[in-house]
C-alpha cells in the first residue's frame, strides 16, 4: 500500500538538493566503471562541497541521514582510491583491479541512497 507523503517546502527543497547531488555523484561512478569514460572529478567535488554546505538544513529531518551517506561515500572512495594508488605505480593489473572494486562499491551507494531518496526513507546509519 502506498501512502502519499506530502513533504514540506524546505524538505522539497532539500530533496531536489539530493537529487542533484545524487545524479552529479552518479555520473562520475558510471564514468568510473565504463571504460573509456572519464568524468571530471571537480562534479563530484561540486556535489560533495554542496553537501558540506546544506547538511546542516537537514539536521533533525530523515533526509539527514542521506546527506551522511553521501559524504561518508566520497570521503571512503576518496581514502581507499589514495591507499590503493601504489598498486597503480608497481602493476597495472591490481591498480585496476583495486578501483574498479572502489568504483563499484561506490556507484552501489549512489544508486542505493538514490532509490531510498526517491522513496523518502532514510539511509542505516
Amino acid at each position: 500500500m502506498n501512502d502519499l507523503v506530502t513533504l514540506s517546502e524546505k524538505e522539497q527543497g532539500l530533496k531536489t538538493l539530493g537529487h542533484i547531488s545524487y545524479a552529479l555523484h552518479a555520473i562520475v561512478a558510471v564514468a568510473a566503471v565504463l571504460p573509456g569514460a572519464q568524468a571530471s572529478i571537480v562534479l563530484l567535488l561540486i556535489a560533495f562541497i554542496l553537501d558540506l554546505v546544506k547538511k546542516d538544513e537537514a539536521t533533525g529531518n530523515w533526509q539527514q541521514s542521506h546527506f551522511a551517506w553521501r559524504i561518508r561515500s566520497v570521503l571512503w572512495a576518496g581514502i581507499l582510491y589514495v591507499v590503493t594508488l601504489p598498486l597503480w605505480l608497481l602493476l597495472f593489473f591490481p591498480g585496476w583491479i583495486a578501483w574498479a572494486l572502489i568504483s563499484l562499491w561506490f556507484l552501489y551507494r549512489v544508486v542505493r541512497g538514490w532509490v531510498n531518496l526517491n522513496s523518502n526513507t532514510p539511509m542505516p546509519q
